[in-house]
């Protein structure tokens, strides 16, 4: 059976052929087509235009979107959305004063999650993070990036992974998985670190590539956490497993960080709330995509990717929640659109189109994902009836959306 929806006011990010990603000025262009129709058959996009050239309504199952706008589900290329527990009391330090550093210093931080991830039953971990799944895809997430990184032991580490897979095996929605031992060092390395990264490439790196359980590697390029050397060592490690490097960097301090991700053809670098001049140019040279959270920062109080400098330099840029239980307790990709909007500058064509086609680009699913094109996947949103989509982040606490497809079935 297909499905033909009709009388849609604007359908958004329609692409005729095939592209990677936007960048640059080409970011403010969002294509669309007023009083559109979309035709999707099984889990794809089989065709889409004007509704004066759409004709055919026989054995079709009808959806009149009249006055509501139509658009790719988010693609939200950062999380780590599986997790134990919750870090509340972290929430009111920082409110009374504590820094980052300072809660992470007091055993709170990442070493607080991988306590209670240790602690947790592989079971009740999927029990948990299944409502959070299920919950970001009401709010019109179609794809997913999610990182493990709070088991920080080999035992741990493998079950944040098998979660992660059995996720991806029990729901609609793409979920692409990422190895991210290199989080933090446990207590215990935490005065030898060669140890600790001996430990992620030996031990842990082999039975993640004999299980299949991940397609990227990912460090914690940080001043405090680990160095460019470090990086480098655990990204090498990972190509020999074809995994692919997606790495946090340039959060708190720019080292250099960025330049050493492009030389190992890192698929993306995220966070970027500091970007220096030569950041910037060693990014124009690369196929590497920039990754702003804006959330993150809103929640933690710290600066904002500086998008406008990213984008007037020619650069794409896409965006993700950080979905995480200490930095980022939210996976509501229309928050961080309308976050990019409203503290970032960014334009809403601008935000659409780094939460959709260049999400896709930053987790390596642009083929089926992130545009309206014929025989991508059947994942969109309907909204409710709208001005504009100019409303969407304008309208930023509001639940602007009526239904959610996920491989051509409404969830």
């Amino acid at each position: 059976m297909q499905t033909l929806i009709i009388n849609i006011e604007e359908l958004l990010q329609v692409r005729k052929t095939h592209i990677d990603k936007v960048s640059g000025a080409e970011m403010a262009i969002l294509p669309s087509i007023k009083n559109a129709f979309l035709l999707i058959e099984n889990d794809s996009i089989i065709d889409f235009g004007e509704m004066n050239n759409c004709t055919n309504f026989d054995n079709k199952k009808i959806i009149d979107a009249k006055g509501k706008i139509v658009l790719p589900t988010w693609c939200d290329s950062h999380t780590h959305l599986v997790y134990a527990g919750n870090r509340e009391q972290e929430f009111v330090d920082r409110i009374n004063g504590l820094s980052y550093e300072e809660i992470a210093n007091r055993g709170g931080g990442i070493l607080n999650s991988s306590k209670k991830l240790n602690e947790t039953s592989e079971e009740e971990i999927y029990n948990q993070s299944k409502l959070r799944l299920e919950e970001i895809m009401q709010q019109g997430t179609g794809a997913v990036e999610i990182k493990s990184g709070y088991g920080l032991t080999v035992d741990g580490e493998l079950k944040m992974l098998r979660v992660i897979k059995k996720l991806a095996q029990n729901y609609p929605i793409t979920i692409k998985a990422t190895f991210l031992g290199a989080h933090a060092f446990p207590l215990e390395y935490r005065e030898n670190h060669a140890a600790y990264i001996d430990l992620i490439i030996n031990e842990m790196l082999p039975q993640i590539a004999e299980e299949k359980l991940a397609d990227y590697i990912d460090a914690f390029l940080e001043t405090g956490y680990f160095s460019v050397e470090e990086t480098e060592r655990i990204m090498l490690a990972g190509k020999k497993y074809g995994l692919l490097a997606k790495i946090h960097v340039n959060q708190f301090t720019a080292i250099n960080g960025i330049e050493a991700c492009v030389k190992h053809n890192a698929l993306s670098v995220d966070h970027l709330e500091i970007v220096t001049d030569e950041d910037i140019k060693v990014l124009k040279n690369s196929e590497t995509m920039p990754v702003a959270l804006p959330s993150c920062s809103y929640f933690i109080s710290i600066p904002y990717t500086p998008a406008r400098r990213l984008i007037s330099a020619g650069l794409p840029l896409a965006l993700a929640t950080d979905f995480n239980p200490g930095t980022t307790p939210s996976g509501n990709m229309n928050f961080v659109v309308a976050t990019a909007c409203i503290k970032m500058k960014m334009t809403p064509e601008e935000a659409i189109n780094a939460a959709t086609i260049n999400g896709a680009y930053a987790m390596g699913i642009s083929q089926t994902h992130g545009s309206i094109t014929k025989g991508k996947k059947a994942n969109f949103i309907i909204t409710k009836p709208l001005n504009s989509f100019y409303e969407i982040p304008y309208l930023f606490t509001s639940n602007l959306i009526e239904k959610v497809f996920i491989n051509g079935n409404c969830i």
